[in-house]
């Protein structure tokens, strides 16, 4: 039998009914695709720690890529519950799938939708759509995660061009790279975004190995020595942290809808496996101890579903804030390590097994839970939020 129940998703609070037609469309088609290509070989490459081959490209043809980036400049224009559906769906394969997505949209396409020349969105957003492109995102260095206002990556105006030094760390699709969004600061110390080609001279992407988690998904280093960047690929539409924290909010959004459908891989397995397993002579979901696990599972998914649904609510009205943003991204990736892990339990040693998506998922997670802003600091952001006092 299959333990992969994709064709089912709990929806215990009639959510579905503030769905449109599209929305369910989108996610089916989503779905469908993760059924199709992600699941028959997802264990295997996470066991061996190497990508899925042509992941991009094929992420291009189902839409996946920039899906709410205007129709012009390559994508569909959707709004952005699409958005998180489609990450929901990605993610119930695995988060490096979702990973890759969520890097290509949000951190390198948004920034450049919103902040980039004319010219840059014609040159690059069409490609990046489709996939032919694969972009990345340099904000965190080795000495600077949490604090990204103290980075050291810096630039110098040469006259004809920019001359970039420095480095970034912990950068998801950064050994396949052809382009980077690279966040450094200038001759005057203010941050400012550049556009940093594959094959510029000092621009180098060295990949990092011996990864517990994401081992589907490549993830290096962005180096660069005295290279040198032409005008024209600054950013021109912004200065400061507000252009790399917007485009995290962006992708803390997508992370939020994502996680969701890792919880639900999870959830439906257990579901399954509690039922036809069998111990002292009745189905283990028999017992009180695994029920209890269940309706939790159950009721922290749907908890989840409803803050999702209403924060792509506002987000579509353009009201949601940063703060609402890091709740969710907050509270539902805990949400979902939780149930990965106590699900893992539900299904013992088997739990443990490559055949089973517990133990990837709960993996996986580990790296969720601390990129993109650590489960603390959004505590922390929220704490600022309701007290107006900076405990950082």
């Amino acid at each position: 039998m299959s333990y992969y129940p994709l064709t089912s998703i709990p929806d215990y609070y009639g959510i579905d009914a503030l769905l449109t037609e599209e929305h369910k469309l989108i996610r089916q088609s989503v779905r469908d695709w993760v059924e199709s290509f992600v699941m028959p070989q997802i264990d295997q490459a996470a066991q061996n720690h190497t990508d899925l081959p042509g992941l991009m490209r094929e992420l291009g043809k189902i839409g996946a890529l920039g899906p709410y980036i205007p129709v012009e400049y390559g994508g569909s224009g959707l709004d952005q519950i699409s958005y998180g559906l489609i990450m929901q769906e990605l993610e119930r394969g695995d988060s490096a799938v979702r990973s890759a997505a969520s890097v290509q949209s949000s951190l390198v396409m948004f920034p450049i939708n919103e902040f980039g020349s004319e010219e840059q969105k014609k040159k690059y957003l069409p490609k990046l759509a489709a996939g032919e492109m694969i972009g990345s995102f340099g904000l965190t260095e080795p000495n600077h995660g949490s604090d990204p206002s103290s980075m050291e990556t810096y630039f110098k105006d040469m006259g004809d061009h920019y001359l970039l030094n420095g480095a970034k760390m912990w950068i998801t699709n950064s050994p396949l790279c052809d382009i980077a969004v690279v966040w450094a600061k200038n001759e005057e110390g203010k941050i400012q975004g550049l556009i940093v080609e594959r094959g510029m001279e000092g621009f180098t992407t060295p990949e990092t190995h011996n990864k517990w988690s994401l081992r589907a998904s490549k993830t290096g280093e962005l180096v660069f020595n005295d290279v040198k960047v032409p005008k024209e690929n600054l950013l021109p539409g912004v200065t400061g942290l507000k252009g790399p924290l917007s485009c995290l909010n962006s992708a803390r959004y997508g992370i939020s809808w994502g996680v969701i459908g890792a919880a639900i891989d999870c959830y439906c397995t257990a579901v399954q496996y509690s039922k036809e397993r069998k111990q002292f002579g009745k189905p283990i979901g028999s017992y009180q101890l695994q029920q209890k696990k269940l309706a939790e599972f159950l009721t922290e998914i749907t908890k989840a579903q409803l803050l999702c649904l209403q924060l792509g609510n506002l987000k579509n009205d353009h009201k949601a804030t940063p703060a609402q943003i890091s709740m969710a991204k907050r509270n539902n990736v805990k949400m979902a390590i939780d149930i990965a892990r106590e699900s893992r339990q539900i299904l013992g040693g088997m739990g443990i097994m490559g055949e089973f998506p517990m133990m990837r998922h709960a993996a996986n997670l580990e790296s969720v839970i601390t990129y993109e802003g650590t489960h603390d600091v959004h505590l922390l952001i929220t704490g600022l939020d309701i007290t107006g006092i900076n405990a950082f």
